[in-house]
């Protein structure tokens, strides 16, 4: 006579295994650190998700560069191995329109953010990065950035003649920083604290809250408050990975992700704020930059920016337009 006990045991078992391979996995990775607010709102997002979608969805969540650099995220999203990414100054090599965010002094406020990114980013360069393989599913924030050094304050483009500045891999902010003296040196975010502890570097340019992620601020001197670039960090996934996705989940994805938007605006505002204090309480020299001679020294790349990218003109004009409502 079979076994009552067993029979329920089994039939537990079974049941379990069926709710574990009918429960979708999303690989959800970014290359900043779990302290930075690129880290921060990535949780964010995830805990938001994961609300809605109960126990539909596995979400398995890498920082770090764990899996790899944004260049490498991107390729991942192509091949279906990871399944939603933050990439941020790395996206120009998709589309170049998207170097939009690498002009010095284009983005004068978050307000201003959000206005570039209805009016331009959602329905424009959405459409062109689709084009290309990705889904941009959400506009989040990196932040304003400032150099840092071991030489001296940077408050002239002058200042900074000579001095190896680590930059994302972007055609776009070498030129920029060649444009203002330095020796711009691309590198992976990953390798910059070894690079700045060993001299293989001077400096690097980041929004405040990767500075303090990842105690960079522990191995320079000189904090230079600059604003040069404000660079956004796009939630993207894989075009076809995206659309395997049942349509509830797509919902999900996309409510969650929008969401995420205004908390991380709000909170980069907030950070700004805070990590000054604290990093000058920590012992880095903090100064101001002369900013109508850092926008001077940027000419060039504006005049390369409207030459060699279809429609740049018309970009910068729409994107300055929106300043004003």
């Amino acid at each position: 006579m079979p076994n009552p006990l067993k029979i329920a045991a089994l039939t537990i078992a079974m049941l379990s295994i069926h709710a574990q391979a009918s429960q979708e996995k999303i690989v959800f990775a970014i290359g900043g650190s779990s302290q930075s607010l690129q880290g921060q709102t990535a949780l964010e997002f995830k805990r938001n998700l994961e609300e809605k979608l109960g126990d539909q969805v596995q979400v398995e969540y890498y920082d770090s560069g764990q899996l790899g650099d944004e260049r490498q995220l991107i390729q991942r999203l192509r091949l279906g191995t990871v399944d939603l990414a933050a990439i941020s100054s790395i996206m120009s090599s998709v589309a170049p329109e998207f170097a939009l965010f690498d002009l010095p002094y284009l983005v004068e406020s978050r307000e201003h953010l959000k206005q570039i990114d209805d009016e331009i980013v959602m329905q424009d360069l959405a459409d062109t990065a689709e084009k290309k393989g990705l889904k941009i599913i959400s506009t989040w924030e990196n932040g304003f950035r400032h150099i840092t050094n071991n030489q001296r304050p940077i408050t002239t483009p002058s200042d900074l003649n000579g001095l190896r500045i680590r930059t994302p891999q972007s055609d776009w902010r070498t030129r920029m920083f060649s444009a203002w003296g330095a020796n711009p040196t691309p590198m992976a975010f990953s390798e910059v604290f070894v690079g700045l502890q060993t001299g293989v570097i001077d400096g690097q340019e980041n929004p405040l809250s990767n500075i303090y992620g990842a105690r960079l601020h522990e191995v320079q001197k000189y904090l230079s408050l600059s604003n040069h670039v404000y660079t956004p960090i796009w939630l993207t996934a894989g075009q076809g990975g995206w659309n395997q996705y049942s349509e509830n989940i797509r919902t999900a994805i996309s409510e969650a992700a929008i969401e995420t938007q205004s908390w991380a605006l709000t909170r980069g505002a907030e950070l700004d704020q805070e990590l000054i204090s604290t990093m000058r309480d920590s012992g880095i020299e903090v100064n101001e930059v002369d900013r109508d001679a850092f926008i001077k020294a940027s000419t060039s790349v504006y005049e390369a920016f409207a030459e060699q990218v279809e429609g740049g003109q018309a970009l910068i004009d729409r994107a300055m337009e929106l300043a004003d409502q």
